[in-house]
């Protein structure tokens, strides 16, 4: 079991750490918002570059896997492996040089979780109404946005392919924007107490 005073060097660490590289974090906070805020502006081109990253991953995980495959071709399984690298390849290449068809497919994946997440934040609300949690309330509106938000993509089918994607790929960007500058600008103002005499002391 950690005792108190290791906890509390550790929480020292950590806090002279994010005080004395606060700036690093506001900046990368600010680029996230900058990039966030450019992609729900422009979602379509965000949803591209999405499509494309993937696109690209895809290519080189089937690539790497085939030379695998390759130099252990005396192993178990090399059929298998040897198909599930081609179909990297392939998958890729197909996002690579149909990028709206690529798109597609990833909205309805998108579409599928959000209705998932939704149906699960409401029953989870439900199981909690008659419990000691509060914020019951909060998960069934969550839910229940989550449910409105993949019937929008689902009814706007191929049109919102261009811009669902890249329009909650920026909203996440600037969350956590949002969240990297608060945290910077806390750790800015915070002195450094938990290296105080009084805790080193007990260490």
């Amino acid at each position: 079991m950690t005792n108190e005073p290791d906890v509390e060097r550790i929480q020292a660490v950590v806090t002279k750490s994010l005080h004395e590289h606060w700036g690093l974090f506001l900046g990368e906070g600010i680029v996230l918002m900058i990039l966030g805020l450019a992609a729900i502006v422009l979602p379509p081109l965000a949803t591209l570059a999405v499509e494309t990253l993937i696109g690209w991953l895809l290519l080189l995980s089937g690539v790497v896997g085939l030379i695998s495959t390759y130099r252990m071709r005396h192993a178990p399984g090399l059929w298998w492996s040897a198909f599930s690298a081609i179909v990297g390849i392939g998958a890729g290449c197909v996002l690579l040089r149909w990028p709206l068809s690529g798109a597609f497919s990833l909205t309805f994946v998108l579409t599928v979780f959000l209705s998932l997440e939704g149906i699960a934040s409401i029953m989870l609300a439900l199981h909690h109404r008659h419990g000691f949690s509060a914020r019951w309330g909060f998960m069934l509106v969550s839910g229940l946005i989550d449910l409105i938000l993949a019937g929008i993509i689902f009814l706007g089918l191929p049109g919102t392919a261009l811009w669902a994607i890249g329009l909650l790929v920026g909203i996440n960007l600037v969350f956590g924007g949002t969240a990297l500058i608060g945290m910077a600008l806390h750790a800015r103002g915070t002195v450094a107490s938990p290296s105080s005499p009084s805790t080193a002391s007990r260490s």
